[in-house]
């Protein structure tokens, strides 16, 4: 199995249990993120208050709403991106040493390559995946409508102002999202806020430059100490602080990206209906001033770093595994077929 695939594989994994443990986080943030009612405005509550709404206005399971195709979505991102990066960062160490024959540079991978390896692998994995997520965006921000109501589900004050009915509304699914996507913008519709999101590469080649140099700083102080390898914790840690920093950069681009993925008024104040990116951020700016643009950011700021640091240690100790498992396969073969 080669390195590329054992760290696509564990990337994928460590993103899936990342994924399932901060969800109900990231479904708060994404609410937050693409929020534009005033009165709701006024009264900013909580995260923890916003969960406990959520849960006793439309019930637990939309905590959970969109897990399925985000799971689906976070391990073929974190597997695309892993994949990638190993493929293209052993291609610039390969680079490096040449260039290192030649007289330039030490032989090791800067951190302006170490950039453009990240840059590249997250356009890769933005093109591929980001149908996945505007269904994921549909299903986290879409408002189960009260019983038996005639108001638009997408309005936050539908909740507070109409009667609940008898009878139960028919669930909102995965298929409901991509019918709703495809019926407003057709195929072009599943790439909705893709300049963003592009733009947004940044945010992972960030916080992966910053988590390597930090990694490979410990190692070496580590190595002329004598001690051993970095722990999980350690990984953890520094998983945490690189997520932190390339958050804070590029949360705005985040806050766009969710806006022009959720479901688009088509009636009424056309200040909730985005044309596209350019027409977003007038917008935003316009009605709401720079705050709109950092709405929702300590609940997703707490929700990147703990998933970020979760899904570095567990990809780290998956890897580990998995090495190990190979190596003592390979000597158990190897003796197995010594001759007699």
């Amino acid at each position: 199995m080669s390195d590329a695939l054992i760290n696509g594989l564990a990337g994928a994994g460590g993103g899936i249990i990342a994924q399932i443990i901060t969800y109900p986080l990231q479904t708060v943030a994404t609410r937050q993120q693409t929020e534009r009612d005033p009165r709701k405005e006024r009264r900013k509550i909580g995260t923890l208050e916003q969960i406990f709404q959520l849960v006793k206005q439309e019930g637990w399971k939309r905590l959970y709403g969109g897990l399925l195709p985000s799971l689906v979505g976070t391990a073929a991102s974190q597997g695309v991106y892993y994949y990638f990066y190993q493929i293209f960062r052993k291609k610039a160490e390969v680079s490096a040493v040449e260039q290192r024959k030649k007289g330039i540079g030490n032989g090791t991978v800067g951190m302006l390559a170490s950039l453009w390896v990240a840059a590249l692998s997250g356009c890769i994995n933005v093109l591929i995946t980001t149908p996945i997520w505007v269904v994921v965006t549909r299903m986290q921000t879409h408002i189960k409508p009260p019983k038996n109501s005639k108001s638009d589900p997408l309005l936050p004050d539908a909740l507070e102002d109409t009667a609940v009915c008898a009878t139960e509304p028919p669930p909102y699914g995965m298929s409901n999202a991509i019918q709703e996507v495809y019926g407003e913008s057709g195929v072009s519709g599943f790439w909705g806020g893709l300049l963003p999101t592009l733009i947004m590469v940044s945010n992972p080649s960030m916080q992966f430059m910053l988590y390597e140099s930090m990694l490979k700083k410990l190692k070496y102080r580590y190595s002329v100490a004598g001690k051993s390898g970095v722990t999980a914790v350690e990984v953890f840690f520094l998983g945490a602080l690189a997520k932190l920093g390339a958050t804070v950069v590029t949360y705005p681009l985040l806050v766009l990206k969710s806006r022009l993925q959720v479901k688009q008024a088509s009636a009424g104040d056309s200040r909730h209906h985005y044309k596209g990116t350019s027409d977003a951020v007038l917008k935003m700016v316009r009605y709401e001033g720079m705050s709109g643009f950092y709405k929702g950011m300590s609940a997703k700021l707490f929700q990147s770093v703990l998933a970020a640091a979760l899904l570095f240690a567990t990809k780290e100790e998956l890897v580990r595994v998995v090495r190990l498992f190979i190596d003592g396969k390979s000597r158990s073969n190897s003796t197995t077929s010594k001759p007699s």
